[in-house]
């Protein structure tokens, strides 16, 4: 058992004070983190200077003088903007997302309380400048005897309030168990286990479409900007992308929760989900099914838990090596969903077949270091431009 960082999200509704006060902090939020970025930006430009989170700390109490508006809410989430200015530039250098850029007024809005900016007392959680404690509906405790190291309040598009408290938890590893499994990870079938099982992708987007562009379209004809009708037309299309997310992470959050509990071992590819997406004809499906999701989450409840999750070579040519005999075809278009071996004969199914090889080639990287190179190398040499993921 070790220690682990854990957050639980709720939501909770605010009293007309509360909302009052937390729309203050996040427009302040977002002044001092758009703030930053263009004084990050501007310094590097015209000085060539690189400006950290220390250097811009120094500067935010001359900030607070020049607008004093910005001393009306609590100074730690100030502060804790900064900090994520400066994550988000560790993020873009260490190549994980894209340059960081401006937060508008009409997107996600978010707090960070640490330190003394809260208080958390008998299940209450009181934030700094706030008289009540928040109305936070609770459908699962947090765990005995772990307060919160650090709090974040967000609303996002649909003008739904959520609070995370990030805690130091034990978390007991799971019993270990003698079974392996290879995912493929497809559209058609959201996951097709090295077992025979296959999952369904839900397609929750392509259920709610039509929903999704009525909305929009209403959206789009109120004109007047800044109007009630043209706000409230944008909060139903804020409501539509926020059921369709919802349950998609918890249809996702179930699934990989299974796997783990049912395997001791998990092997998988390692997708580029978004140079997957530059394929106009697959983006929006591969959107939908949310593979990077999936897999992030296999990852980090793997540590938790005690299991093993085994990332293969995204060009192993899983679908087109025979499992038996391990004869590579030259070509197997995706339009074939079922082959036979010409080497020996073996009738296959593609994505089964695919799940089994990923499998045996996670369990032989991860003993050996190595897999099936002569394969690899005929598959780039047969066609370098083929699509690794485009199951229909």
């Amino acid at each position: 058992m070790s220690k682990q960082k854990r957050a639980y999200k709720y939501r909770f509704y605010p009293t007309d004070e509360q909302r009052r006060i937390l729309a203050q902090t996040f427009g302040c939020c977002r002044f001092v983190y758009n703030w930053g970025l263009n004084t990050r930006k501007t310094a590097y430009a015209e000085l060539g200077v690189k400006l950290n989170y220390n250097a811009l700390s120094a500067m935010l109490p001359g900030l607070k003088k020049e607008y004093p508006w910005l001393g009306d809410v609590a100074a730690v989430p100030l502060q804790q903007s900064l900090r994520h200015l400066d994550r988000a530039y560790v993020n873009f250098f260490e190549g994980r997302s894209k340059y960081p850029t401006f937060k508008k007024k009409q997107g996600n809005q978010s707090a960070t309380y640490v330190g003394t900016a809260f208080t958390w007392e008998n299940g209450q959680l009181t934030l700094a400048r706030m008289d009540e404690p928040l109305a936070i509906t609770f459908h699962r405790d947090l765990p005995k005897g772990c307060k919160p190291s650090s709090v974040t309040v967000s609303k996002d598009c649909a003008n739904r309030y959520f609070v995370s408290m990030l805690v130091q938890e034990d978390i007991k590893p799971l019993p270990v168990v003698n079974a392996q499994v290879g995912l493929d990870l497809g559209l058609k079938s959201m996951v097709i286990l090295s077992t025979g099982e296959a999952v369904g992708n839900p397609k929750f987007y392509a259920k709610d479409e039509k929903r999704l562009a009525k909305a929009q379209r209403r959206h789009a004809k109120k004109k007047k900007k800044g109007s009630k009708n043209k706000e409230k037309a944008r909060r139903k299309v804020a409501r539509v992308h926020a059921r369709i997310q919802d349950r998609r992470r918890d249809y996702q959050h179930k699934l990989s929760t299974c796997i783990i509990s049912e395997n001791q071992v998990i092997c998988v590819e390692s997708l580029a989900v978004k140079n997957i997406v530059k394929n106009h004809c697959l983006a929006k499906a591969v959107s939908d099914v949310g593979w990077g999701e999936f897999v992030r989450q296999l990852d980090y409840k793997s540590q938790w838990y005690g299991r093993t999750l085994i990332t293969i070579d995204r060009w192993y040519p899983s679908s087109k090596t025979c499992h038996d005999c391990k004869h590579v075809v030259d070509d197997l278009p995706l339009d074939v969903r079922e082959w036979v071996c010409t080497e020996c004969g073996v009738w296959h199914d593609r994505d089964i077949n695919a799940a089994r090889n990923i499998l045996a080639e996670g369990l032989s990287a991860s003993a050996c270091g190595g897999g099936v190179r002569p394969a690899r190398a005929k598959a780039r040499a047969g066609n370098p431009q083929r699509s690794r993921k485009a199951h229909s």
